[in-house]
């Protein structure tokens, strides 16, 4: 079992939900959820898909009402499925979110994959207007607004309703987090939606932990796209923590590519930064 030692200096993250688990007494599902532990701060980033992440947490030994802040990625279920829960676990922390986090949204074949609409006007989610939130002192939120779409950022067939109109999602509901640890820049991103590869340039940290949303992609098909995007990513001054949406076909070839730069996170382990 992976332990938790509030004590230690050091930037840890907790993976309280990804898609496979490091061991069977993890649960694992479509979704991710991360508790992010900094010199001072308590961050959850994302909730998963249902409670589940805290049967993880429980197992891990870490008390969910300790966090001290809360955000959501974006506005997709498998991300904010557990927010309810959360907030009748945690009785003080806010939760950061998109103007546009609750707006409907909806995959290829049509299908509602929106957040929980009756949580909408809950008293404890803050609207993060500014493109740039800072959260805490080291700790800020960055929209997807400050991204420029450097490389292309495939859609895959998702689509929102902006001003009434169904349309293809532009992704405006996508947050992300960079925290400086001392002299490290980490960044902690959910799915990735508006391109990795606009994300890791853009920021350029130390560190990246998130999801890569290739899990469509054929690493076959698709490998040499696949190879240029490694090539990019290791022209970057960043290592990469990555799972849930990436696909494990996929980070199979990344991974022969990317060698240690590149590492995936499962449901139960703990990041040490």
């Amino acid at each position: 079992m992976v332990t938790s030692d509030f004590a230690a200096p050091r930037m840890k993250i907790h993976v309280l939900m990804e898609n496979t688990s490091s061991s069977p007494e993890f649960l694992a599902e479509h979704g991710l959820s991360l508790l992010i532990e900094t010199r001072d701060k308590r961050i959850l980033f994302d909730t998963g898909a249902s409670s589940a992440f805290a049967d993880n947490a429980n197992r891990l030994g870490i008390d969910l009402n300790t966090v001290d802040a809360a955000v959501l990625s974006h506005g997709h279920y498998d991300h904010g499925g557990g927010l309810g829960h959360f907030l009748q676990l945690n009785h003080h922390a806010k939760v950061w979110i998109s103007p546009c986090a609750f707006l409907p949204h909806f995959n290829a074949s049509g299908k509602d994959i929106g957040l929980p609409p009756e949580l909408a006007s809950h008293e404890r989610l803050c609207t993060a207007h500014a493109d740039i939130t800072e959260l805490y002192e080291g700790v800020t939120l960055y929209s997807a607004a400050t991204l420029p779409n450097t490389y292309p950022a495939e859609g895959a067939g998702m689509e929102s309703i902006f001003n009434g109109r169904r349309q293809p999602d532009d992704f405006r509901h996508e947050q992300y987090l960079l925290i400086q640890d001392g002299s490290k820049r980490v960044l902690i991103s959910g799915c990735s939606h508006r391109g990795i590869l606009n994300i890791a340039t853009h920021f350029r940290p130390d560190i990246l932990v998130g999801g890569f949303h290739f899990m469509k992609a054929s690493p076959v098909a698709d490998a040499p796209r696949l190879r240029a995007v490694a090539e990019t990513l290791l022209q970057l001054p960043t290592s990469y923590h990555t799972g849930h949406c990436t696909g494990e076909a996929v980070f199979c070839l990344l991974k022969r590519h990317m060698g240690e730069r590149l590492q995936a996170f499962q449901s139960g382990m703990t990041l040490k930064l």
